[in-house]
């Protein structure tokens, strides 16, 4: 297992870093159009693809790509997440899969190598952390402990105007404890979008809190299986640890429907059996504090 784990370390290590992208992609392409040339194949609409495909095994090798093409009505729109490179350990008592996204073709470099860079040392850090609890285990003599890591994204809205790319990572130990993380890109302005600057005012927090408030009301008053931790509700919670508001930077993302939708990580604001609870909040609740309906309509 050590072995296993050493070699994984620097595989990883040896990541090349975001940056590096476009200069593979452009690599690509040319190579792609230098053998075109040199074979003088007259194969119509298939030079981008054929870059694109030696771009994909030049970044991912032996990995899995993920989400690397999307529909195509223009050539603009064929890859917008990746899978950089893709981490497995599998042992009777220790598993690992640890999927690195990055982002490609954006006009604004700084923000996609920024958020590529992100996302890599997001990783990076949990495969160190998944390694330092081995070692622990092993120097306990706890060699029949489980522990794993599962870390992986997916694409929540991927439209002319949105991309939301949503980032979980599930630790089991005794227990799991899964956490999701977004990001939200206008496409067309290319710039990252916060919850704070969809709105005038900090009022959203009361109104987005207030929706959400009622949404699970009404919905422990319909469903027996559904609980949340709000007052009230449970004798076992105590009054500090009930939700009662959102936080200004709350996790969200905006879905194709140009919807706002908050996100509670595992245990946040409810039992672990009730997952990562999501709350779709109804434009006309929060229609007098929004800047515009350019994101949420």
């Amino acid at each position: 297992m050590s072995d296993i784990l050493e070699h994984l370390r620097k595989e990883y290590q040896s990541v090349p870093i975001p940056e590096e992208l476009d200069l593979i992609v452009n690599r690509s392409i040319k190579q792609a159009l230098h053998t075109r040339k040199a074979k003088r194949l007259k194969v119509k609409g298939m030079t981008v693809a054929a870059a694109i495909l030696v771009f994909l095994i030049a970044i991912n090798a032996s990995t899995t790509v993920a989400n690397a093409l999307a529909s195509i009505p223009g050539v603009e729109r064929i890859i917008k997440v990746l899978t950089l490179q893709e981490f497995k350990v599998k042992d009777s008592n220790y598993e690992a899969d640890i999927k690195v996204p990055a982002i490609t073709n954006m006009e604004n470099k700084e923000l996609q190598l920024g958020l590529n860079q992100k996302y890599l040392a997001e990783s990076k850090a949990l495969y160190a952390q998944f390694q330092a609890e081995i070692e622990e285990l092993k120097k306990q003599g706890l060699n029949d402990a489980h522990v794993g890591i599962d870390a992986g994204y997916e694409v929540k809205t991927d439209n002319d105007t949105i991309l939301s790319i949503g980032r979980y990572f599930l630790q089991t130990a005794a227990s799991s404890s899964t956490v999701m993380q977004f990001d939200t890109i206008d496409k067309k302005n290319q710039r990252l979008i916060t919850l704070p600057m969809l709105f005038k005012d900090d009022q959203y927090i009361k109104l987005v809190s207030d929706n959400i408030l009622a949404q699970m009301k009404e919905q422990m008053k319909n469903d027996d299986g559904k609980i949340y931790w709000i007052a009230g509700a449970t004798d076992y919670i105590s009054k500090e640890e009930t939700f009662s508001s959102i936080k200004k930077d709350q996790s969200f993302y905006i879905n194709e429907d140009g919807k706002l939708v908050i996100v509670f990580n595992k245990y946040e604001v409810a039992p672990g059996s009730m997952g990562l609870p999501e709350f779709i909040i109804p434009t006309d609740a929060i229609q007098g504090d929004l800047v515009s309906n350019h994101y949420i309509k």
